[in-house]
């Protein structure tokens, strides 16, 4: 069984399941985060266990969750479940969706998208850094949403645009310990998240798949094995460094 740990944010769901589950089959142990899903929370857990690996879910919200009660859970679930006092990736991948104009966006909905795509991200690396492995790796998810622009995302892409030039500062003062700090970059994904507009809006789908070199909108598989490949040693001199895995949208 392999020693390396990943502790994933928002792994019940979407994007972090499918990275959980990639993960856990290429022989990685998993502590992931739920917010409101214990049941899904569990569900995941079972099917990481089926592979024959550890696995672990801590409640968390990344809307003002206090990452310090976090920290300490997380270094009692190490020590108890895993046998360490350290892990090896940390993936803030916990997110929410708004799509709102510039004009109609309210202070409290951009408020919100910073705690939870800019704010929690940053104290929770801040927080854990200290257990991550020599060796080990921070990936931040950000958005394709930064490079390519779609009317109602200005709040969201703004945040996200923050997220990756985070990754390059604390790719500069992690590098010492031989930490790789780098930031994947999801296109359309057809997931619940945002409300499921993009799995379940045909209309939205093909034209967005139109938009695409690929020909279509991307599966949160597509996200699940991008994630194991760029934490996977062959990529270990790469770091402060933005991925888009977006199948060529919008180029």
């Amino acid at each position: 069984m392999s020693s390396k740990i990943a502790v994933i944010t928002g792994a019940s769901r979407g994007l972090g399941r499918a990275t959980a589950l990639h993960l856990a089959r290429a022989g990685t142990q998993i502590i992931g985060t739920y917010n409101s899903s214990p049941d899904a929370a569990a569900g995941v857990v079972s099917e990481i266990e089926a592979m024959g690996q550890r696995a672990a879910m801590l409640p968390f919200d990344a809307d003002g969750g206090d990452i310090a009660d976090f920290a300490a859970r997380l270094g009692e679930t190490l020590r108890a479940t895993f046998g360490r006092d350290s892990f090896d990736y940390l993936v803030n991948n916990a997110g929410v969706g708004l799509h709102r104009s510039l004009a109609e966006t309210g202070p409290e909905e951009l408020d919100l998208l910073y705690r939870v795509h800019l704010r929690t991200p940053f104290l929770l690396t801040q927080a854990l850094s200290p257990r991550i492995a020599e060796g080990g790796t921070v990936l931040f998810v950000s958005s394709g949403l930064a490079r390519f622009t779609l009317p109602g995302y200005a709040a969201y892409a703004s945040m996200k645009g923050a997220l990756e030039v985070l990754t390059r500062y604390a790719a500069q003062e992690l590098g010492p310990r031989g930490i790789r700090v780098n930031c994947l970059a999801p296109g359309a994904i057809a997931t619940d998240f945002g409300g499921g507009a993009v799995r379940d809006n045909a209309q939205l789908n093909q034209r967005i798949a139109q938009m695409t070199a690929l020909g279509r909108v991307g599966e949160a598989e597509d996200i699940g094995a991008g994630v194991a490949a760029l934490l996977s040693g062959g990529l270990g001199w790469m770091t402060g460094q933005r991925v888009e895995l977006s199948g060529g949208q919008g180029l």
